[in-house]
């Protein structure tokens, strides 16, 4: 053990240094420390989570990125079948993309009873992902789809409540035409499944059902679709894909990604990093400046030993050092207490959660809160870094100490 590490040992472990002027500053600093790290961890960890959940109940609906006709692009209905042409080799070829499905879309009017509404019928294969979608099925199962047109259809809590359809029930859907002299279209669709994403905007608009209902009232062949849902290994790289694939496929051809079809959900959640910036930097500084204050009271509350030092030869880099390792301590120590009670809270919150929120503000109902080992660890070193990085500067005042007015002090 080198001198300054043994000095540094005997300044903490003294009792009389626990009984100082100095003491009640030195654990306001660890306080400050431990506050800290415990916003920080919480901040990251909720943004992360909120961000993910919002990511994955998006895309569940609508994939990292839509492939469709410009004239779908801007319309609740498939008009027109995808291009028969379209190479789907570009999808199959490329790496980064997990899987992909057929979709179409058909907008209409559910009438149940006295009641109406809005809505539009989401098309889907035999080939449709349901790991995804299914973790917010409520009650009922997905729906089968076999070798005949199935009139099973999946459909939300809040279509559910509001038009009184339960599970088992049976409802007419009107599909109107494009030609508004024809007579519209009618189904009759039984609901095997309810859902709840927690989506304000979708969940009072979209329900599942058989591609084939869309094709047959637009007279389509048995393999068209209205467009292609392209789901990705990593979130991160559906702005990459998506320019790779619209430079890839023909002009007629629209690709989008979520984040350009919901801008105004993925412009709020960019937001949260700045925030989160913000309250890190915030906290990093509020912890540096306790931490300063507590190492220029302990060095003035021991300059007759800085004195001593001096006198027996030690030099101001060695006496330094003393006091940097005691303040490395106690942010330490701060860091570990701070990093227990977050992560405490961090697990209590994902077993109960007991934190709510507005899922029509939110997009969720419970705080999701995400841990990550690594971005813990590096938080915890960059947190040691900069707050010891603010103690260098305060640490010189121990050079301007002169040992015979100091001993004389004392």
């Amino acid at each position: 053990m080198s001198f300054e590490s043994y000095m540094a040992k005997r300044f903490i472990k003294s009792k009389p240094y626990k009984n100082t002027v100095s003491s009640p500053i030195i654990k306001i600093s660890i306080l400050s420390i431990v506050i800290g790290i415990v916003m920080m961890i919480i901040s990251i960890s909720s943004s992360v989570g909120l961000q993910k959940t919002i990511e994955s109940k998006v895309s569940s609906f609508f994939g990292h990125i839509s492939i469709s006709n410009f004239e779908n692009n801007s319309s609740f209905s498939s008009i027109n079948p995808l291009i028969n042409d379209f190479e789907y080799d570009l999808l199959l070829n490329n790496t980064s993309i997990k899987y992909f499905q057929s979709v179409a879309y058909k907008s209409g009017l559910i009438i149940k009873g006295n009641g109406f509404e809005g809505v539009v019928l989401k098309g889907v294969t035999s080939n449709f992902n349901w790991e995804n979608f299914s973790n917010y099925i409520t009650s009922g199962r997905v729906v089968s789809l076999k070798n005949d047109i199935s009139n099973e259809v999946l459909i939300s809590e809040h279509l559910s409540n509001k038009l009184l359809i339960n599970l088992d029930d049976k409802f007419k859907a009107t599909f109107f035409k494009s030609n508004s002299l024809s007579a519209p279209n009618e189904r009759i669709f039984k609901v095997v499944g309810i859902y709840n994403s927690g989506l304000t905007e979708f969940d009072e608009l979209y329900f599942l059902g058989d591609i084939r209902h869309i094709q047959k009232m637009n007279n389509w062949n048995i393999d068209d679709a209205g467009g292609i849902e392209v789901f990705l290994n990593n979130y991160s790289l559906t702005d990459k894909v998506s320019i790779d694939l619209y430079n890839k496929t023909p002009s007629e051809i629209s690709v989008m990604s979520i984040n350009e079809r919901f801008p105004e959900i993925f412009n709020w959640m960019s937001l949260f990093d700045f925030n989160v910036l913000l309250i890190i930097i915030i906290m990093i500084l509020v912890g540096g400046i306790n931490m300063i204050t507590a190492l220029l009271v302990t060095v003035l509350e021991k300059t007759a030993i800085i004195g001593i030092l001096k006198t027996v030869g030690a030099s101001n880099k060695s006496i330094r050092s003393i006091f940097l390792i005691n303040g490395a301590y106690l942010i330490g120590l701060g860091l570990f207490i701070g990093n227990i009670i977050g992560t405490g809270l961090i697990f209590f919150q994902n077993a109960t959660g007991f934190i709510k929120l507005d899922p029509q503000t939110y997009y969720v109902s419970e705080f999701p809160f995400d841990f990550n080992l690594m971005s813990l660890i590096i938080l915890n070193f960059g947190v040691l870094f900069f707050c010891f990085l603010m103690l260098i500067i305060p640490s010189f005042i121990i050079t301007r100490i002169s040992p015979t007015n100091s001993i004389r002090i004392k």
